[in-house]
Formats: C-alpha cells, structure tokens, sequence
C-alpha cells in the first residue's frame, strides 16, 4: 500500500491488469451495441468467456471463470479479501482504489479499477462489469462488482420479449427485471461467503435499498460456506466417515459471514450506527467548500478503518489459489441455491415482476 509518511517517496505502486501478451491486440465492443442479428437467440451471442485481457471473474453469461487472475496468486495464505457492492456512480471503484494504494497525481498511471466519467454518466452507461479482481503488493485482494439496482446491467440483459439473456438460475427461464434482482442477491451472497470484509455503498443513510439488498442476502445465505470449508475431493471420495465428521464440525460452527462495512457517500455529520462511514460528496471541479470533512480526508479515514480491521477468518487456513478455485466453486453452490430458487418463485409469483 502507498504510505502517506516517511520522507522518501515509496514507488507507485504496480497495477496487475493482464499478461501482456493478454491485451495487445484487444478490441472492445460497445456494450450497447443493438445491430448485429436480432433474430438468434440472444444468451447464445453473449459470450461464454470474458474479453480478451479482462481479468473480470464472470463472464456475461454468468459463468465464473478464475483462469486469467489465478497466476497473479500465490500459496500465500496470509492474505485479506475486501469486496464492494453497490448502485451505480456512488464510488465504489474509488474507494477501492484508495485501498488499493494508488495515487491519481502519479503522472502516467492508470487507476486499478476504471472510474465513471462524465461521457460514461451522460449515456447513462456502467464501468464495471461482473467481477473485477486486483490484488495489491501487500497482498490485499479486492473485488469490484458490476452496480445493482442499474437500469443499464438491465438494458443488456433485456431480450424483445422481455426475458433474461442470463441463466441466473440454471436453464429457468424468468423474466429480465426478476433476473437482474436475483443477480444483485447472488452477488451479495457471494460476496458474503468469499471475502473478509465487504463494504456496502449508498448514496445515503436515508437510501435503504442497499439495507434491504444486505437484510436479504443475510436471510437466503443459509449453507453457503466460506473457501476454506468445501470438503476436499479426497474425502467426497475415500472416506465417507471422515466426509460425516467434517460436514458435522461445520454444522456446529456460526455460519460464517463477512464484516460489513456500510459506506455512505454524502455530507452528512455523524451518525451512531456501528460500521458507518461518512464521505462527502466530491465537487467536480475539486474545489474546496467549507465541510465538515473535505473528501478525501473522508477517503483516508475509510482506508485507514478498513485496513486496520480485523475481519472474520475463513474455518480454516486456505492459501490465495485455493481461496480462488474454491471460490469458483461457491458461485455454483449460490447458482444452484434451492432457498434462493424459492425466493426467486416467490418473487415470480408476488405478480410484482412479469412472467
């Protein structure tokens, strides 16, 4: 991480984007782009795997791939995963690389994690897509997630006929405004179980759908479990006495979940809930008003929290490939979750989203 004190300045810090021989050569394709054939079906043009030097974890098929990002990861195992969730352009790719160490005044040096321009806040557009993964040399691993509750996620994975382009939930067919609310609650879930902690960012504390979002995630994460408690092959396979005693020992623990950190970017002067912070909104032309406490002051104060703090630990000790393989695992435990399949028919059924 990049240290405020000391008089030599340290080196910026390295921002792990892709193998170089992953970008060179890379087109990007707009995201809204509605020519091409229309007549197809539309989950069968969403590919499969992310874009070239992408590190993105899921794919726009919503499929989890770790391939890319798995060789910037060691046997380490003394490592802590921060994750962010959130709606669009309340900055959470900022504060995230805030804790990522890096500095914009450094000249030449991209932002870990892309930000919202203003062009992309005019079309109405989203930066971050499906999960974008960085690690830091101190071994800080953060996750940045697409927005929830973003009209525009919901415009690419709208088809004519109203349907989700996005299996969300296996080969169920739903409609794509119920769809793109199971995403939000899969995210969370996922987040929930993988990281050690897991910042929540609204606009404010009187916007409560991110405290509704995290109520429900708490509520459908029954049985997930965290990386480090998936029953090694072996047993599945050698030794189903010893496969009892382990899913017994995890019956028997408090089911793990990662501390939450709500971030609410707006002025306002305090607050006497736990896990709050407080970030004034930034001025576009950076000028300087009289604040309670000037933004990026607010910003330092966050790094500062969320790194000091001392998350819950996974059951037992995993090492950083292997948080990851196992994490891919997860994501299909959440997928093919029969409580958050429920809710999902519950929804459907409400008569409050199509069919």
């Amino acid at each position: 991480m990049a240290s405020s004190t000391g008089s030599p300045t340290p080196p910026a810090p390295k921002i792990l984007l892709a193998k170089p021989g992953l970008v060179s050569g890379a087109s990007i394709a707009p995201k809204f782009g509605r020519g091409a054939p229309s007549d197809d079906d539309a989950a069968s043009l969403r590919p499969r795997l992310p874009p070239i030097g992408s590190l993105n974890l899921l794919s726009d098929s919503w499929d989890f791939h770790f391939d890319r990002f798995l060789p910037f990861l060691t046997e380490n195992t003394d490592f802590t995963v921060i994750g962010v969730i959130g709606p669009a352009g309340v900055g959470k790719s900022t504060i995230m690389n805030q804790l990522y160490g890096f500095d914009p005044t450094s000249p030449g040096m991209l932002p870990p994690f892309a930000t919202q321009s203003e062009d992309t806040r005019a079309m109405a557009k989203h930066c971050s897509s499906g999960i974008e993964p960085r690690v830091s040399a101190d071994r800080l691993i953060l996750l940045d997630t697409q927005p929830v509750f973003s009209p525009s996620v919901l415009a690419e994975m709208i088809r004519p006929d109203g349907s989700s382009t996005i299996p969300v939930l296996g080969n169920e067919s739903l409609s794509a405004e119920l769809a793109h609310e199971i995403t939000s609650i899969q995210l969370g879930v996922l987040l929930s179980s993988i990281c050690h902690i897991l910042l929540i960012v609204s606009e404010g504390v009187h916007d409560n759908s991110m405290w509704r979002l995290m109520l429900t995630v708490d509520l459908l994460k029954h049985g997930i479990p965290d990386p480090s408690s998936l029953i090694p092959t072996h047993t599945q396979t050698t030794n189903l006495g010893l496969e009892k005693e382990y899913k017994d020992k995890l019956l028997g623990r408090e089911e793990y979940m990662a501390a939450p950190v709500f971030v609410h970017t707006n002025n306002v002067r305090g607050s006497t809930l736990p896990n709050i912070s407080l970030i004034p909104s930034k001025n576009s032309d950076d000028s300087s008003e009289p604040l309670y406490e000037s933004y990026n002051s607010a910003l330092w104060k966050l790094r500062d929290q969320v790194l000091s703090m001392s998350g819950p630990t996974f059951t037992r000790t995993v090492s950083e490939r292997d948080w990851l393989r196992n994490s891919a695992k997860i994501w299909e435990l959440v997928k093919n979750s029969s409580i958050i399949g429920e809710y999902a028919k519950t929804l459907q059924n409400s008569g409050t989203f199509r069919r």
